[in-house]
């Protein structure tokens, strides 16, 4: 059995590709915050308003405990590496790929979305802020590094694949 894990930065292109090697292998793919949103009956943007972050990373770690024991593709929110029991889930349990997109690329894919509750106010420094914090937990957790600006999905869905045969 072999967890398939896509990280990365808000915006990088996770849940798309998932979909994508999940038809490309034949493997189910599994949203982590659509999971933790179904089990809690609220948005992750309500779960901030209303518990805080910490409330919504412990809610986190118990879904990456749960899902990392299936043959699954999961496609995890952009601060799963934040915990550093999650990183060892991460590091222990599958293959970690890193969808890396860089910051101005970030900026531009995420304009325009309203859900990111740590992104509300001034995108275009808390991005580079978030970007600089998150980036060596990124490389410390994956297995493989897939760069994304100004790829198509297929391409970078076509990379995943030769990196899981690696």
């Amino acid at each position: 059995m072999n967890t398939i894990y896509l990280i990365g930065f808000m915006g990088a292109g996770k849940t798309t590709v998932g979909r994508e090697l999940s038809s490309a292998l034949g493997k189910p793919a599994v949203d982590m915050d659509e999971e933790i949103e179904k089990e809690a009956g609220i948005s992750i943007k309500e779960m901030f308003a209303q518990e805080g972050e910490e409330y919504f990373r412990k809610l986190e770690t118990q879904m990456l405990e749960r899902l990392s024991a299936r043959d699954i593709i999961v496609t995890t929110g952009g601060g799963v590496v934040l915990r550093k029991e999650n990183r060892y889930l991460l590091k222990n349990t599958g293959t970690v790929l890193f969808l890396h997109a860089s910051p101005e690329e970030t900026i531009k894919r995420l304009a325009a979305d309203t859900a990111r509750p740590l992104l509300e106010g001034g995108l275009e420094q808390k991005v580079k802020v978030l970007y600089q914090s998150r980036l060596p937990l990124y490389k410390e957790a994956a297995d493989h590094i897939i760069e994304t600006d100004g790829r198509t999905i297929g391409s970078i869905t076509a990379e995943a694949q030769l990196c899981l045969k690696s």
